[in-house]
């Protein structure tokens, strides 16, 4: 059956800034995923942007905190975290807080090049991009190192100098060493990344969280010559939460490829 549309009085949708745009709810590669894309289907997408979130949190905490990408033909991708939100089922007996955060991190980073292959397998080649908060941010930075189809990541709101003494399993121990980002920053020199931080956070202060991850960072790419690869940002008066402007700060520097 055709249905009749009045050009003039459209169908209701989610909108961004008057824009219209679609949201699906899709499992690709064993992990649940909430997508947000054009709102016309045929509309070829430019980027996929995969928005991991932080700990204790969903998929669904992020929902409408992106679409601008949307309407501008990006695809944005928001999984379950491995150990979070439909997935909590998984998660293994034993872990302590901490341990829980990193097995969660993880996981999620061993499962994103699946992920990554089930995305172009139905949506075409496209750039990765990747955003991440808080525990979101460690996977963030580990897949602008390590995925070789990730071609800008925004980390905000975490770290990467990754001391943790109440992690005693070893494995994540090992996952710490070959990962941290402060040891590693020479891996990252030519991935454009944004490292965004509250001003106010009290789960990752600015004296030892963001300034050591930044200056490790900064060095590192000018030592290979991509300086302007990296920005940082602090946000004054913001805890340790995705303020607005600090949202549209990492939409500005993802669309400014």
């Amino acid at each position: 059956m055709t249905r009749l549309v009045n050009p003039a009085d459209p169908p209701a949708t989610p909108l961004w800034e008057g824009q219209p745009y679609r949201t699906e709810r899709r499992v690709l590669a064993g992990v649940p995923c909430l997508l947000e894309l054009p709102a016309d289907p045929a509309t070829p997408l430019r980027a996929i942007c995969i928005v991991y979130h932080g700990a204790w949190a969903t998929k669904e905490g992020k929902l409408g905190v992106y679409p601008a990408l949307a309407t501008r033909e990006v695809g944005v991708v928001l999984p379950d975290s491995a150990l979070h939100g439909e997935r909590q089922g998984d998660t293994p007996e034993g872990l302590n807080a901490r341990e829980y955060v990193w097995e969660s991190v993880r996981r999620t980073v061993a499962e994103a090049p699946a992920l990554l292959s089930a995305l172009e397998a139905e949506f075409g080649a496209a750039a990765v991009w990747v955003v991440g908060s808080s525990m979101g941010g460690y996977v963030a930075l580990t897949l602008a190192r390590t995925e070789g189809r990730v071609k800008r990541a925004a980390a905000l709101i975490t770290s990467g100098v990754w001391e943790e003494p109440e992690v005693r399993s070893a494995d994540l121990r090992a996952f710490l060493d070959a990962h941290r980002p402060v040891t590693h920053a020479a891996d990252f020199a030519s991935v454009p990344l944004l490292l965004a931080s509250g001003g106010e956070d009290p789960v990752f202060p600015l004296a030892s969280a963001h300034r050591p991850t930044s200056e490790a960072l900064r060095r590192a790419y000018a030592a290979a010559g991509g300086t302007p690869l990296f920005e940082e940002a602090v946000f004054s008066g913001v805890g340790h939460y995705t303020s607005r402007a600090m949202r549209d700060a990492a939409l500005r520097f993802l669309l400014a490829e």
